[in-house]
């Protein structure tokens, strides 16, 4: 069992709150990623469950027991972290055994158990080799090895593919959910990449200046993003938000009437007055070009091929929409061209950035 609950946990540098009363449940074996922009805390936060930063307050239980004060090597809890941090002059053999070694534990039985890691990892060849001597690829198996083979219920990754190229993201991200699945383990994964957030998780945790924005399954906050950090975070290209007014006066209809003139059919059962300031948001792979009467009616400012599909760039340069379409679209900068929007896939916001409900 490894289940993990934060409780209100805060941590400050000084004056500056960084993590600011934070609560989270990570079930066992789940695999969890905290992802958000550079300095809303991920990082931090990793560094309290590992027990690397002490915690102001709040309480971190770990199957039910409190471990706010104990140390470090005495959790169970193993880290990966961005630099690989291997030890230059010993061989991949030895730095993945070395905290074995540390534990006097036989040598016969290292050697098996750095075999065994070595295997799964697919590092049988190379465990003569240096860390020099390896590729970015190899050191960051290495680092995931030294960790996997004190088998601790949990395993912390601080951006670990960050200084791979993007083939080899591809690829270590594939590796990574094999080996949590053949573990078992309970993993907490950190990254600034909602690519690797949606591809791997079980659950994302997005966090911004020090709170949990949104915690849920990946389909879920594509679906239904708590607010606009969360829709615009989640989602490549971002999701497009338009500021508009809802208008109840068109019979029992509702309207949201765009400033750049769109307008949206919305349910009826919408929890918003007539007249509230409101924002559309629209993904672009939700706009489609269309030929059908009704269509919306817009420039293009910028085209993106990309093979499979094209990102078209529609509107003014102060406010712009992107359009995700098929890639053999002969649109050209300067053309005018008709969309169609997917209404029922339409997320509306009020004026603070929070999600509209239904009644």
């Amino acid at each position: 069992m490894a289940t993990i609950e934060l409780k209100n946990i805060r941590k400050s540098f000084g004056p500056v709150d960084v993590i600011k009363g934070v609560d989270i449940h990570i079930d066992d074996g789940e695999f969890a990623v905290f992802v958000g922009p550079s300095g809303c805390g991920k990082s931090t936060l990793l560094r309290l469950i590992a027990g690397l930063e002490s915690i102001n307050s709040g309480e971190f239980l770990l199957d039910g027991k409190t471990m706010n004060e104990i140390a470090p090597d005495k959790r169970g809890i193993a880290m990966v972290f961005q630099s690989y941090a291997l030890y230059p002059h010993m061989t991949v053999a030895q730095n993945i055994g070395f905290s074995l070694e540390l534990k006097k534990v036989p040598k016969e039985t290292i050697r098996r158990e750095v075999e065994e890691v070595a295997e799964k990892l697919q590092l049988s060849d190379l465990l003569d080799r240096r860390p020099a001597a390896l590729s970015g690829g190899q050191r960051q198996r290495v680092a995931i090895g030294r960790a996997i083979i004190k088998k601790p219920s949990v395993i912390l990754f601080d951006e670990p593919l960050s200084n791979l190229d993007a083939s080899l993201r591809v690829q270590m991200r594939a590796e990574l959910q094999r080996l949590h699945q053949e573990l078992s383990a309970t993993v907490i994964y950190v990254t600034h990449d909602q690519v690797e957030a949606m591809t791997m998780a079980d659950r994302i945790v997005v966090l911004k200046d020090g709170e949990v924005a949104q915690c849920a399954p990946p389909i879920e906050l594509y679906k239904k993003p708590a607010n606009t950090f969360v829709g615009t975070f989640i989602g490549s290209p971002r999701m497009n938000l338009l500021p508009a007014t809802i208008n109840r006066s068109s019979g029992s209809a509702v309207e949201a009437r765009v400033d750049n003139g769109w307008v949206f059919k919305l349910p009826e059962n919408l929890t918003a007055a007539d007249g509230d300031r409101v924002q559309v948001g629209v993904r672009p792979e939700h706009l489609r070009l269309s030929d059908q009467p009704g269509a919306i009616t817009t420039d293009v400012s910028v085209v993106e091929r990309l093979g499979v599909e094209t990102y078209l760039t529609l509107g003014s340069s102060e406010e712009p929409i992107i359009a995700r379409v098929d890639g053999d679209v002969t649109a050209r900068i300067g053309d005018q061209v008709h969309l169609s929007v997917d209404e029922r896939a339409c997320h509306l916001f009020d004026a603070t950035g929070k999600s509209i409900n239904y009644n």
